[in-house]
Parts: C-alpha cells; structure tokens; sequence
C-alpha cells in the first residue's frame, strides 16, 4: 500500500479546507457551473486527446499507484533470482533453466530465460531486450501524458470560467442600480473561483497521479534492466558471484544492506 501517496492526497485537501474554513466558509468556494466548466472541460477535452483504448485503462493505473497489484517492483528479487539461475545454469547447463520458467509470474523475465535457453546469439539477445524496454517505455508514457495534459488543461480552463464569469458581470453591471458596487464584488469572487478548481485539479489531482506513474515506471525499468544484465551474463558463462556483484551495483546504499541482511537471515537459519 503506497500510504505517501494516500497521506499527501489526504493532507493536501485537509490543509486547503482549513484554509478556506479559518478565512472564510466552505460554501464560499462552491459553484456548479464553474465546476461543470473546469472539470468538465478538462475531462472532455482529455477524451478529445486520446483514444478510448488508452482511456480505458486508467481504471488500472490506481491499483498501480496504491500499490495493490499482485506483482511489485523489487530489485532485491530479480538479483537473487537472477543469482540463483547464474549458479544453476553453471551446474547444469543453460538448457536446465527451461524448468524454471514456469515460476517466474513476470513475462519479461519468462522470456528473457528462454531467449538463452534456446541458445539466441548474444547481440540478438541484448537487441531483442532493449528493444522490448523501448516499447514498454512508450507504452507507460501514454498513461502519464494523460495526467500531464489534465495538468495543463486544467488550469487553462479555470482561466476561461474566469474570463466567461468576468464577460457576464461586465455585460449586467450597472452601478445606476441600488447595490451595483456589491453585485460586482459578489460577481467578481464568483469568476475567480474556476481558477482556483483549475489550479487545484493541477497540482492535487493530475501532477500527483502522473509523478506516481513515472516513479513506478523507473522501478519497473530498473527491475528489468537487472534482468537483461543478469540474462547477458549467465549465457557468457560468468561466476555467480561477480554476477551478483555486478547486480548490486543497481541498488543504493539502504537496498544492499538490506540484502545482505538476508542472505545473513538465510545462512543463519539454514545451521
């Protein structure tokens, strides 16, 4: 469960609703039309943009960002996996990891295994993998750049509820009338309240959703990445050891600790 994301989202409602709450009324801040023009213009011009079946998915982009899918981006496991196979595959052969494909739950990782099983010439190897990373970056960059153009149409629309609310106040105010002045000032905050449903669609809802997309993204890439490298490194026959050396170096500081606190864990039991 990503608790950064829900506390933060949480966090940032409560400090804006006191705001207004310790300056003002809640009511204050509240008009449909300019909802319907703010939100409703920036969902409709996002649907306008993309095509449905890029629009379907978002649905599943929560469940990624929440960090309930049934499959999670560690490094630490794909470089102990990736360890183990290196030593198997030193043991028995390369044609003994066919066996353990069907384990693994990631299909990049299932296919990377049988591309060296089934003795691919290494340079083909490495195309065929990065190749396949390339395509998979493009495909998550569509899931972002539809947060990213929420993020700028919003307050682009916030501006134009602005401007229609500023047109009609101009067209009806006649300070000849009894209360002109105060119909203008009442008129006036009404106009200025699609900014600031634009400005937090922005920055509360939209930036949050496509920064969460592309730090999940970077854990995937990272986690694939260990796995081509490991995958190039078994098929050239190198030590499990410096393989696993040469993996470590994608982790910081505070990950490898952690590894070699359970491979402590492991051989301590294991006596």
């Amino acid at each position: 469960m990503n608790l950064a994301f829900i506390i933060g989202m949480i966090a940032a409602l409560a400090v804006t609703a006191w705001g207004i709450v310790d300056s003002g009324s809640l009511w204050n801040f509240y008009d449909f039309p300019s909802i319907i023009i703010t939100v409703g213009g920036t969902l409709m011009t996002i649907v306008a943009c993309f095509p449905f079946k890029d629009l379907a998915k978002v649905p599943k982009h929560f469940p990624i960002i929440l960090g309930l899918g049934k499959h999670r981006w560690d490094p630490i496991y794909y470089i102990n996996t990736m360890t183990e196979l290196s030593t198997e595959a030193r043991r028995k052969g390369l044609l003994a990891l066919e066996d353990r494909v069907a384990e693994f739950e990631d299909p990049f990782l299932r296919d990377s295994v049988m591309l060296i099983v089934d003795a691919m010439e290494p340079d083909k190897v490495r195309d065929q993998l990065d190749n396949e990373l390339s395509n998979i970056e493009a495909r998550h960059a569509v899931a972002w750049n539809i947060y990213d153009k929420g993020a700028a149409l919003g307050p682009g629309f916030g501006m134009i509820g602005t401007l229609i609310g500023l047109i009609n106040m101009l067209k009806d105010l006649n300070f000849e009338e009894e209360g002109g002045a105060q119909q203008l000032t009442a008129n006036m905050a009404v106009a200025l309240i699609t900014t600031f449903y634009g400005s937090m669609l922005a920055n509360v809802v939209f930036m949050p959703i496509s920064n969460q997309l592309r730090m999940r993204h970077e854990e995937e890439m990272l986690c694939k990445e260990v796995v081509i490298e490991g995958i190039i490194s078994i098929q050239a026959g190198e030590n499990p050891r410096h393989i696993n050396e040469k993996l470590m170096a994608y982790l910081d500081r505070r990950q490898r600790d952690k590894l070699v606190a359970q491979r402590e864990s492991v051989s301590a039991s294991a006596e």
